[in-house]
């Protein structure tokens, strides 16, 4: 595969991956990762009618560009243990989730929370592996996600206690 740049000088970071082969190295499905390319969060080349992602995106992607402050690493690390509830209670975590985001709707009904809202409910109504993705991703726009998050309720409070403590 042809990238303009010399096989020579190519490293590993410019390698071209298809759809399917960065699905299989975040996790996700092939559609997902589609999405993603089409949201603008993960850049892409085409080569004919076919997406090719570099692997150093893939890696931005899956690690994140900027450091996280403080205040998201506490929010990652919450989203990060509702994730581990929503593996394996996905029906009553995701009804208590979509109850929570009409709750949220009604309080927030424009501006930028009613967009990262609308964002959450169209989530919550697609496949479990992008709610996922969106609780434990580093990018920009997972964190921004968050920060409006409708999992209030899914941690105990002594399971909250014990990730807040484990982050500081």
């Amino acid at each position: 595969m042809r990238t303009g740049v010399s096989d020579e000088l190519m490293t590993e970071e410019d390698t071209l991956l298809t759809t399917g082969e960065v699905a299989k190295l975040l996790g996700v499905s092939r559609q997902h990762v589609v999405d993603l390319c089409d949201r603008g969060d993960l850049e892409y080349v085409t080569t004919g009618s076919h997406r090719r992602i570099r692997r150093a995106e893939v890696e931005r992607v899956r690690w994140g560009s900027a450091r996280m402050s403080a205040e998201q690493r506490r929010t990652w690390l919450l989203a990060v243990a509702v994730a581990g509830k929503l593996a394996v209670y996905p029906g009553p975590t995701l009804e208590l989730a979509r109850d929570n985001l009409r709750a949220l709707q009604e309080r927030h009904p424009r501006g930028q929370a009613a967009r990262v809202l609308a964002g959450w409910e169209k989530a919550l109504d697609g496949p479990l592996d992008a709610v996922l993705t969106l609780l434990t991703s580093p990018t920009q726009r997972a964190r921004e996600m968050r920060g409006h998050a409708p999992f209030a309720g899914v941690l105990s409070d002594g399971e909250r206690e014990a990730v807040l403590r484990a982050a500081r």
